[in-house]
């Protein structure tokens, strides 16, 4: 679903709301980790929140696929006449929308933008047009790792815990509870 207010000089979110979610059922878990409570909302909604203040168009992968890398090779196929891509997996409810567009804005040379956020890696990664038949080629388990690996990248320091805060297990929604908690007074 893209935004056509957005400019088409920035990349397109990818949502990725593919998995099935395992982890977090063998935690405990008594539905999938995408329709849990977070605040209110499922943590798809909070994701998606995020996503549509973000202002950037965005198209949302929910389709069944066999791993990350059809997932994300399907999202792009999705979106062919992007920009690049913002490649979000749906489990990390509490990103900010301005890291998103932070990310989207970033003027670097490399072909792949990493979210740093107090030295871990973060989402979501943002790949430029050229790495599209790449990305398109994926199939499996492994996401794009490979595609970042083959083309020059940078880390961006972003001030974001909500980067690195995904859900997969109960434990990690009981940590983003208390964040989403913490960030609203709720």
């Amino acid at each position: 679903m893209a935004n056509p207010t957005a400019s088409a000089t920035l990349p397109t979110l990818l949502i990725l709301a593919s998995g099935r979610g395992e982890r977090f059922l063998a935690s405990g878990g008594t539905t999938h980790k995408l329709q849990a409570d977070l605040g209110g909302k499922t943590v798809l909604e909070r994701t998606l929140d995020a996503v549509r203040a973000s202002g950037l168009p965005w198209h949302l992968e929910d389709r069944g696929h066999p791993g990350m890398g059809d997932s994300i090779a399907a999202a792009v196929r999705a979106a062919p006449d992007a920009a690049g891509w913002l490649i979000l997996p749906a489990d990390l409810p509490l990103i900010d929308p301005q890291t998103l567009l932070a990310l989207a804005r970033a003027s670097t040379d490399a072909d792949v933008l990493v979210p740093d956020y107090q030295g871990q890696r973060g989402h979501p990664v943002r790949f430029a047009r050229r790495c599209g038949e790449a990305l398109r080629a994926l199939r499996g388990a492994a996401g794009a790792s490979a595609v970042a690996a083959s083309f020059p990248s940078a880390r961006w320091p972003v001030d974001d815990p909500g980067c690195v805060m995904d859900i997969d297990t109960l434990a990690d929604l009981e940590r983003a509870r208390a964040l989403f908690r913490q960030k609203t007074g709720a």
